[in-house]
């Protein structure tokens, strides 16, 4: 309920002020790095078009990650809360399933500049992919987009743009409008949001590979929603159902989780097809 009533003075906050911002929710100090865990990392910065720097790590797949390295590399994107230093666990589940990492905090997050947008997010996201792919030197289809919340919605609008090899959706929404309307039915909600995430719309310019993640338990992103994603889909897909809540729901389902993870990407591990 604390976080229905600080949503709703945000979104009225944002529907008065008329800016462009939505009720982000970034911590700037980074409490832990990837060295708490023992894995090595790179920090980098990366420029934006529009003139701002985000941070982020470089998590290089490695002989100690429990499996060979795969020779692919996940591009991570993370929810509306916190920064990447708040994301160790997932960190560690996908290093020991072979993957480097790069994952990123959104402008306003973390260490990055600038302030929180939907548009500045997807900025953000080319930005980074575009790092990953020019810098780093993974092609596409050495590529696995990954959202969790907030970042489902940035990690099917830059899959839209670029394909990856695959793509995966956990406890994330169709649109922020859908989210806000099951919070509050009663009120017109689409007047307090300038900018919104397309994700269905995004979903349907790709046929990637396509995991869907989600709970019956989330309190803030209704399942529904999920299953919304999974079913209009037309490429090939998979649904793996968690439980616990919205936060806690990857950890509270860890073996099958990590199960449904190494299945998935198992498939999208194979060499690279060419033409």
């Amino acid at each position: 309920m604390r976080r229905r009533l600080k949503m709703l003075a945000a979104l009225f906050t944002v529907g008065l002020a008329g800016c462009t911002s939505l009720p982000f929710y970034p911590v700037k100090e980074i409490s832990l790095t990837p060295a708490a865990i023992q894995l090595p990392y790179e920090d980098v910065r990366i420029a934006t078009q529009d003139g701002e720097h985000i941070a982020g790590w470089f998590i290089p797949a490695g002989d100690d990650a429990g499996k060979p390295a795969s020779g692919c590399a996940l591009l991570f994107f993370h929810g509306n809360a916190g920064n990447i230093s708040h994301r160790l666990d997932s960190i560690a589940i996908f290093h020991k399933l072979g993957f480097s990492q790069l994952i990123i905090d959104y402008r306003g997050f973390g260490q990055s500049t600038g302030e929180p947008s939907v548009n500045g997010t997807l900025l953000d996201a080319a930005a980074a992919w575009k790092w990953l792919t020019e810098t780093k030197g993974f092609t596409p289809g050495r590529i696995v987009i990954f959202g969790r919340s907030l970042g489902g919605g940035v990690a099917a609008a830059q899959a839209a743009r670029t394909p990856p090899r695959a793509l995966i959706l956990e406890s994330t929404f169709t649109r922020l409008y859908d989210v806000a309307s099951d919070m509050f039915p009663w009120l017109p909600v689409r007047l307090f949001l300038p900018q919104d995430y397309d994700t269905p719309g995004n979903l349907a310019k790709v046929r990637v590979p396509l995991l869907v993640v989600h709970s019956p338990d989330d309190e803030v992103i209704s399942y529904r929603l999920g299953r919304r994603l999974y079913d209009g889909y037309a490429g090939p897909k998979r649904f793996l159902e968690l439980r616990g809540s919205h936060n806690t729901g990857f950890r509270e389902s860890i073996g099958e989780y990590t199960r449904g993870l190494e299945d998935f990407l198992r498939e999208v591990q194979e060499p690279e097809r060419t033409e």
